[in-house]
């Protein structure tokens, strides 16, 4: 935690960044996000167990840009957002600098994206036991049985507050599909059948981009594991074309790209 302190102030002394984004303590010892733009108030960094919010969702923030360069302290899905924000030509090199923090609470300073791609390359970027084993359960049912599961967590408990929208790194559309009322695709008051259309859309629109940070299912205020949703994309598309988001700055994009070897035959021409 000292490092992180120290770094950041010396960062700020030299001017090379104009604020840190960062985690910082409440007085009802709640974790939050914090921006640094003092040296002197570096101090209030800190970093332990209970930072586990993706702060990379601030990036692409307007008034977060207007602040001057950032400096970002990362941890592994936060540095993996980066990389996919980079691949979809959201962020550049100079556009930010990047303090990695491993999962043993060391700092890491990265040159530029290469080196984060190195550092990801050696982790673990799988999703947890637990969550592994609920999905196992979810495919082991029959398609009317995962379909009611979702009714259940969806249609009678989503007040579509779009939280799980605000909270999303890759949710950085200036203005949402489900904004749109020229045409209407989705209906905007929280009836089942909006609400499943929203759902579904939005996994669609993830698919091949999620990171697994898992800050839907944190924002969610009815405790809604869309997480699962989401990572289900997630192993399916890691499984049929080998890709996982947030691994390369220079990643293709799975949703919006064809190649010749692509296993969906049908969509060759003869």
């Amino acid at each position: 935690m000292e490092s992180i302190r120290k770094k950041a102030k010396e960062l700020l002394e030299k001017n090379a960044v104009q604020v840190i984004i960062g985690y910082g303590e409440g007085l009802d010892k709640s974790v939050s996000a914090i921006f640094v733009r003092k040296p002197e108030n570096a101090e209030t960094l800190i970093f332990d167990d209970r930072c586990v919010h993706n702060l990379a969702v601030y990036l692409l923030k307007n008034e977060i840009k207007a602040l001057g360069k950032p400096c970002i302290i990362a941890h592994l899905a936060a540095l993996r957002t980066i990389l996919q924000l980079a691949s979809e030509h959201q962020i550049t090199e100079d556009d930010v600098l990047v303090l990695g923090v491993t999962h043993k609470g060391e700092l890491m300073e990265f040159a530029g994206f290469k080196d984060i791609e190195k550092y990801i390359a050696s982790a673990n970027i799988d999703i947890s036991e637990n969550e592994k084993e609920i999905i196992n359960k979810l495919e082991a049912m029959t398609r009317e049985e995962r379909w009611q599961f979702w009714v259940e967590h969806l249609s009678l408990k989503c007040i579509k507050c779009y939280a799980c929208r605000a909270a999303c790194p890759m949710c950085y559309c200036s203005r949402c599909q489900v904004e749109y009322n020229q045409p209407q695709w989705i209906t905007v008051e929280a009836t089942p059948v909006g609400i499943i259309e929203w759902h579904i859309t939005r996994a669609m629109h993830i698919a091949g981009r999620c990171v697994s940070c898992g800050e839907c299912y944190r924002a969610c205020p009815m405790n809604i594991p869309i997480n699962l949703l989401n990572y289900l994309t997630v192993l399916t598309i890691k499984e049929k074309f080998n890709v996982s988001a947030g691994t390369s700055a220079d990643l293709d994009s799975v949703m919006s790209s064809f190649k010749s070897d692509d296993k969906e035959n049908f969509i060759k021409q003869s």
